[in-house]
């Protein structure tokens, strides 16, 4: 089962790539991004995606530029997530065959972002625009548009968020941080994922 819940792995240590990838993947999380700002992050996407990429979806954040987005794919890479709707980098993914999802927070940028080629909106920081204003932006999306929640979200929300609209949701602190031992992190992931689960069954009765 795909949940649409991505890992940010920010700060990641490379010697840890693997073994944080494959306890994401035991507590059932398929989806796992690491942004640029941590340490040697394209060697954490190669590894990544040499050791777990038949099992997983493995891509990187905080991608700001064209270039960025061309060093990335080198590894293998399936997707590219940022935090801003630059519209040179999700063509320059889209060119290169990645999964482009850009951080938006306006109608504005949402529009921009899907009319130069995103597969998915990533809202962003999503706690500040509040549950009202992803429900007034969602009122105005093409039918069918995905949209990601990330940034002040945790699991104890998803039921509100997806009420509101929400696809999905990139959890970043409330399951990884770089001086957590491995098992605080699957339990984190084992935690998150029961929390999707619950959600699932709330919206649907």
């Amino acid at each position: 089962m795909t949940r649409p819940l991505i890992a940010i792995l920010r700060g990641l240590d490379p010697a840890r790539a693997v073994e944080t990838g494959e306890a994401l993947l035991a507590a059932g999380i398929t989806r796992i991004e690491v942004p640029l700002n941590s340490p040697e992050p394209l060697r954490s996407i190669a590894a990544l995606q040499s050791a777990l990429g038949d099992r997983a979806e493995i891509g990187a954040g905080t991608v700001l530029t064209p270039d960025d987005v061309r060093a990335v794919a080198g590894t293998g890479a399936t997707f590219i997530v940022s935090p801003n709707a630059d519209t040179r980098v999700i063509e320059r993914t889209k060119q290169l065959g990645l999964g482009s999802y850009p951080g938006v927070f306006t109608a504005t940028e949402c529009f921009a972002a899907l009319a130069a080629g995103a597969d998915a909106l990533k809202i962003f920081p999503a706690g500040v625009l509040g549950r009202d204003g992803v429900t007034a932006i969602r009122a105005v999306l093409p039918r069918g548009t995905q949209i990601y929640a990330v940034g002040g979200v945790g699991p104890g929300d998803f039921a509100t968020w997806t009420a509101a609209g929400i696809d999905g949701f990139g959890l970043g602190s409330a399951l990884f941080k770089p001086d957590w031992a491995l098992q605080r992190i699957s339990d984190a992931a084992r935690a998150s994922v029961a929390a999707w689960d619950a959600t699932l069954g709330i919206v649907s009765t």
